[in-house]
């Protein structure tokens, strides 16, 4: 395995942790948030579980504490950027989902 998969693949690994992508996503806006605030952002997952991923998070460098509250990194940042497309497809694979239902 390249350097290159393997990078990817440890960046995989941290993201498909359950409600990780979820985390970061609700942050995309740059506004720091509280503990209460990221939990209701996020929606249906619990206080150990939020406490998990942000401790993996912040290990991982994509977000921190500050003295409003949670907020990504510049490097996470980057990566919610990269990221941004994510919405644009699946808006599109949404409807094509109805449209294969209907």
């Amino acid at each position: 395995m390249s350097t290159k998969e393997n990078a990817t693949g440890q960046l995989l690994s941290l993201l498909e942790s359950r409600y990780a992508i979820r985390v970061l996503w609700a942050l995309k806006d740059g506004h720091p948030q509280t503990f209460r605030l990221l939990q209701d952002s996020v929606g249906g997952i619990t206080p150990n579980t939020l406490n998990t991923r942000i401790k993996e998070m912040r290990e991982a460098g994509l977000m921190d504490h500050g003295s409003s509250g949670y907020l990504v990194t510049p490097l996470g940042a980057d990566l919610l950027k990269r990221m941004g497309d994510l919405s644009a497809f699946a808006t599109k694979w949404v409807a094509a989902q109805a449209k294969k239902q209907a």
